[in-house]
């Protein structure tokens, strides 16, 4: 319990980043555009255009919230979706990934931690139940 509810305080991750410039968004004066896409089978994350995250462990992607792992939540959770009514859209639709991708790394890295964690606490119960 105290892993999920000290989820902030956890040691992140050690994830491997990837920053590779996006020559065309930056030349037109645009932020990278977000992707925010997870591939389970490599163990990898491409945040936007620029970034990528690998070194996922098969194990985080095995604890689930409901239908999905926690890391695939997260990322469903930042990305940028565009309200339906128009005045809202042109008034209030000020969010941008670019401006949240640090804290979205670090919680990815926590979030990363707290799954491998306890899918190993889930096993060693199992294992010790038999």
């Amino acid at each position: 319990m105290h892993l999920h509810i000290g989820y902030e305080q956890v040691a992140p991750f050690t994830l491997s980043r990837t920053d590779t410039p996006d020559a065309k968004a930056r030349a037109a004066g645009l932020s990278p555009n977000a992707l925010l896409r997870a591939d389970t089978t490599v163990g990898s994350i491409a945040l936007d255009s620029e970034t990528t995250l690998r070194g996922i462990p098969a194990a985080a992607w095995t604890y689930k919230l409901g239908n999905r792992s926690a890391l695939e939540w997260v990322l469903d959770q930042y990305k940028e979706k565009k309200p339906k009514d128009p005045t809202i859209r042109e008034k209030f639709d000020t969010y941008s990934f670019c401006d949240y991708k640090e804290k979205v790394i670090d919680l990815l890295q926590r979030v990363t931690t707290v799954s491998v964690e306890t899918v190993r606490i889930t096993e060693a119960m199992a294992k010790a139940s038999r």
